[in-house]
């Protein structure tokens, strides 16, 4: 996969052949070393983000990973990801078939060799069993073989490979060839006890393990998995008045589709013809369905639940919203948050320093006068004990399940660092258009004051209902192109409302518009605009009417005021529409000990009407501010040691988007906003701020779970191989368990 920034390309390249965190290192270390290469290697997806100059052929950077010992191939999109290894369970079920048998002979054998010796002491005839035992110890030395020499040629040979930058594949195969080794000469010589089934085991536990993990692996990217699999890979176009199924690939920008009930979308369009309810949950995280009909905008992969609709394609391919988010959420595999480097560091030392360890522990134990066994025995649980892959798999198996379980709700996390950032967040400054409101002009509230009527006179008296004022006024605005018209006018349609006709129509651009509406038997001047023209044409305002003006002008809102034959009869309170659940989202901030701020650049009227609205304090209420105004505002509040989160969606909040320690974009936003936020929202609910702060910090915290858990394992766990109280076959069970529970406790994030 290739994007373009600037002179240098984004290329992500799959990789085969890890089998550790070392191998994370080895490959890292090998693209990096080409000029102008800054390169990230994700161990969880086995895929390489790799930053180089467009000049840079591909092929360079394939060659450099087959240097370091493994193979690569270019993806050509988000979508041919690599999420996991599908790794067969043959050679796991060869390596059971010969293990089982050993595993049984070998404890057998030592049973009764417990007890023999027990009966017969020191007697001289004891060796007459010498022979049985060694025929015994001979029959699990060729049930190892198969297990050691065949089954285990693919880690041996990655160990040939990484010989000079080692890897967990060079101590298994030290380990376990040291071990087969040692069993074939103590049983000719009769020095020593036979470990041919610990060389087994060892391979057995490693092979087992891998699989567990791999099909654990696939578990923890299933919600990604879904995401990337939810493209239609056919669509029905309609050419020549016909509907012809061609491949997705071959949908052009123009070209109009139809989308039956119960198929997914093919692209992103606009309906044409139709209306159906739409599910894009899996999208947006959005749970209830969305009416479409002619004219509304659906994304590509949502869901049509029960309409035909015909749809225009417009964005297709690499454009779509689907490959968008996917593109996003992979490209977060390819960064590392601070504490993964951490990890990564320690892992890159960890196979020198672990082999070192068993070769000083062979000798620490050979001259403190133990026997040879007991050395060997000692030197081969180190070995195998050390576990690498829970250090490399801790921090980037957890980001996947993450990334995978925000995407479903609509959560796209896009750098790992706010991870560690999120915890920290003790204010954020809130935008208001498109962020605590919706962004565009909507009715907010609509006074009618029948009473206000008695002036006009008995024949107007069955007139002065509500139904009846509040069709004039569709009547007069679906003649106006004006904003706040068109909101009146939705919001009349919306109450099951129908106009009338309109004579002798005009408008008055900045005051209003008038007509003669027909109303049946009458029919009244009707005149809608701005309450100081209104006023001018009128009696003075009903006290109910002037009330109502000054409440919503109270509160930042645009006023219409409605009148009859001069008599002033109802108020049209227009705005921007606060979100529902913006209050609520104001109150968990409070919850968590986060301070809210409302940075605008609306008026202070409006700023401070809708932060009494959604409950933030007017002193934290910053009205009037141009896009510097905001990056000052978020720099001031720095400088006084906050840590600060800043949510927007506009061209003039990307600055202190940029600049703040944590920042969250509304995904219906403008692409500069989303490009510069570490966290995009795909849905337009405020509450997915705190779903994302949640998500950040649940995520943390099964990270430091999961490094705390390796650390501990190795800490303890070598030091106790080392000492001679733990078998080679029980160490090599403990490493393979070691990663299963970092990839396992990964997925109580989903």
């Amino acid at each position: 996969m290739e994007t373009k920034q600037g002179s240098l390309e984004t290329i992500t390249l799959r990789l085969e052949g890890m089998t550790c965190s070392s191998c994370v290192a080895s490959i890292e270390r090998s693209l990096n070393s080409l000029p102008g290469v800054s390169a990230t290697v994700n161990f969880a997806t086995e895929t390489a983000h790799v930053l180089a100059p467009a000049e840079m052929p591909t092929k360079e950077l394939i060659s450099a990973v087959k240097s370091a010992g493994y193979s690569a191939q270019l993806i050509a999109d988000a979508s041919q990801v690599a999420l996991h290894s599908k790794k067969s369970g043959t050679a796991l079920f060869f390596a059971l078939f010969f293990t089982i048998p050993v595993v049984a002979i070998s404890m057998n054998m030592s049973w009764h060799h417990s007890i023999d010796h027990w009966i017969l002491g020191q007697l001289d005839n004891f060796n007459l069993l010498h022979p049985l035992y060694s025929a015994a110890s001979w029959l699990v030395i060729g049930l190892s073989a198969p297990v050691v020499l065949i089954v285990a040629i693919p880690i041996h040979r990655a160990a040939i490979r990484n010989i000079f930058h080692p890897t967990m594949d060079n101590l298994i195969t030290l380990g376990s060839l040291s071990a087969f080794a040692w069993s074939i000469y103590a049983n000719s010589t009769g020095v020593g006890d036979v470990y041919a089934e610990v060389a087994a085991t060892v391979i057995t536990f490693v092979i087992a393990g891998r699989f567990l993990e791999s099909r654990a692996k696939a578990r923890a990217s299933s919600a990604l998995s879904t995401l990337l699999a939810l493209g239609s890979k056919e669509v029905s176009v309609l050419r020549n008045g016909e509907t012809v199924l061609v491949p997705i690939e071959n949908l052009a920008v123009g070209d109009e589709f139809v989308a039956k009930p119960g198929e997914r979308i093919a692209t992103d369009g606009v309906v044409i013809s139709g209306n159906s309810a739409v599910d894009n949950s899996m999208l947006t995280g959005e749970s209830m369905p969305i009416e479409v009909t002619t004219g509304a905008q659906v994304i590509g992969s949502s869901l049509n639940r029960n309409g035909r609709l015909v749809i225009r394609a417009t964005r297709i391919g690499s454009d779509t919203e689907l490959a968008r988010i996917t593109s996003m959420v992979v490209s977060a595999q390819g960064t590392k948050a601070p504490i993964q480097r951490m990890a990564d560091r320690i892992a890159a030392v960890f196979v020198p320093i672990v082999t070192l360890l068993a070769i000083g522990t062979y000798f620490a134990w050979r001259y403190t006068d133990h026997s040879i066994t007991q050395s060997i025995s000692s030197a081969i649980a180190v070995l195998v004990i050390a576990c690498p892959c829970a250090l490399g798999l801790a921090t980037p198996v957890a980001l996947l399940v993450a990334s995978g379980r925000g995407a479903q709700r609509g959560i796209v996390i896009r750098q790992p660092r706010v991870l560690e950032v999120a915890r920290k967040i003790d204010s954020v400054v809130l935008d208001k258009t498109g962020t605590l409101t919706s962004g565009t002009m909507s009715l907010l509230s609509t006074v009618i004051v029948p009473a206000a009527g008695d002036v006009l006179g008995n024949k107007y008296r069955e007139l002065l209902r509500e139904p009846i004022i509040l069709s004039s006024a569709l009547s007069i605005e679906s003649h106006s192109e004006h904003p706040v018209a068109q909101a009146i006018v939705s919001g009349a349609l919306a109450q099951g409302l129908k106009p009338t006709t309109v004579t002798e129509f005009s408008v008055t651009p900045g005051s209003g518009a008038a007509g003669r509406v027909n109303l049946g038997m009458h029919s009244p001047v009707v005149l809608i605009g701005s309450p100081s023209a209104v006023a001018h044409s009128t009696t003075p305002f009903h006290p109910e009417v002037a009330a109502a003006v000054d409440s919503a002008q109270k509160l930042g809102q645009t006023v219409s005021v409605l009148a009859w034959n001069g008599v002033a009869l109802a108020v049209f309170a227009v705005g921007d529409q606060i979100k529902s659940d913006a209050s609520e989202t104001i109150a968990a901030f409070a919850t968590i000990g986060i301070d809210a701020w409302l940075v605008t650049g609306d008026s202070v009227e409006v700023a401070l009407g809708v932060a009494q609205q959604v409950g933030i304090s007017p002193d934290r209420v910053v009205a009037g501010a141009l896009p510097q105004d905001k990056v000052d505002h978020v720099l001031s509040l720095q400088s006084q040691g906050h840590r600060v989160l800043m949510v927007g969606d506009g061209i003039n909040d990307a600055a202190a988007l940029a600049t703040a320690d944590l920042s969250i974009a509304m995904g219906t936003g403008t692409d500069t906003a989303i490009a510069t936020a570490d966290i995009t929202l795909m849905r337009a609910h405020l509450g997915g701020v705190i779903d994302a702060l949640n998500l950040s910090a649940k995520t943390l915290r099964v990270i430091r779970g999961n490094l705390a858990w390796a650390f501990a394992y190795n800490v303890i766990g070598l030091p106790i191989a080392a000492l001679g109280a733990l078998r080679p076959m029980y160490a090599a069970g403990a490493m393979a368990l070691s990663s299963l529970f970092v990839v396992t406790n990964s997925l109580r994030i989903r």
